[in-house]
């Protein structure tokens, strides 16, 4: 039960002044619209920047019927939440201010008026005609897109009269959308989003002393999409940016793994051991090098009991006595 029911569970549906639970509740609550017709109130405070427009957001939510304590739309049933854009995914306008006035993982409870809620119409069968709605919303997370978007439709010269700052910023939102993305299971749109960053990053000189931003940028891109390849079952594409990441960081543990693991789907056995030996060596309480060794292990004795039957069938007397290759 979200914290809204519990506490309009507590409340009888009407007061000694003949005023309904929302009207009573609407009396302690913050007025965002300034008509009072988005009203809300604080759950559990946030922290960081306040949410942009424009922006992706990673909400759960629950909306409510006055005099109904079951909601009559959630998300709190999703593993993960579907990443919504404002303006294009998220159609109630009330939702909408709501959410630019919070900030991450903040939790608070909105009352919509029907104009920024379902209409005069409401929404039959659900919502009846001209009905305030109640919704809980917690924000996991927001990414704003616009400016990278903006930035990504420019030409590379357009994009070369920028500070580096903002081309790092640029990257560092196009990977945290393929990390999300990731997270989804949706790998091959994962892959578009990191390629898009790495292209930006590959573009860009940049002098000595910030040499070093762009690659340790490059580098955790690069280690997205060795991973990535690997759940798409492209283990040479994920080998190939493995060994770009370990050119710039020949010690890198996850890169070494990455490696040893795309040689291991390869049936390169020597390979797949020489970068996992390497990396347990950087680790070696890991346990996932470990178990990738010892996986290494088994394949390879599969392997050679393989070779050993194959050679004895050719070299076995055949039915006459006689042995394959004899002249």
């Amino acid at each position: 039960m979200s914290a809204s029911s519990r506490f309009l569970n507590g409340l009888p549906p009407w007061g000694a002044d003949g005023r309904s639970r929302y009207q009573r509740l609407s009396q302690r609550m913050l007025d965002l619209s300034g008509d009072r017709g988005v009203l809300k109130d604080v759950i559990r405070e946030g922290s960081g920047e306040l949410v942009t427009p424009d922006a992706s957001v990673l909400v759960k939510y629950s909306g409510y019927l006055e005099h109904m304590d079951k909601p009559f739309d959630s998300n709190c049933f999703r593993k993960t939440p579907r990443l919504m854009k404002l303006g294009e995914d998220i159609t109630l306008w009330g939702m909408e201010l709501g959410l630019l006035s919070m900030r991450r993982g903040e939790v608070a409870r909105f009352l919509f008026k029907p104009t920024y809620a379902y209409g005069m119409l409401g929404c039959p069968p659900l919502i009846p005609p001209n009905t305030t709605v109640l919704f809980e919303i917690e924000l996991l997370d927001f990414l704003d897109s616009a400016e990278s978007d903006k930035f990504c439709v420019l030409s590379a010269e357009q994009q070369d009269q920028f500070p580096l700052q903002k081309v790092l910023k640029v990257a560092a939102t196009e990977r945290e959308f393929g990390n999300y993305l990731f997270r989804q299971n949706r790998f091959y749109d994962a892959k578009v989003r990191y390629k898009r960053a790495l292209l930006l990053l590959h573009r860009r000189s940049a002098p000595a002393e910030e040499q070093l931003l762009v690659e340790t940028a490059k580098l955790l891109v690069l280690l997205n999409l060795s991973f990535t390849y690997l759940k798409l079952e492209r283990p040479t594409v994920a080998l190939r940016y493995g060994e770009q990441a370990l050119v710039i960081d020949q010690k890198n543990t996850k890169a070494l793994f990455r490696c040893g693991q795309a040689c291991l789907l390869m049936t390169e056995y020597q390979k797949a051991r020489d970068f996992l030996v390497r990396a347990q060596k950087e680790q070696p309480f890991n346990h996932d090098i470990n178990n990738e060794l010892k996986k290494l292990a088994s394949y390879y004795r599969d392997y050679l009991g393989k070779e050993k039957e194959m050679c004895h069938r050719m070299f076995a007397p055949g039915e006459h006595g006689s042995t394959v290759g004899e002249n």
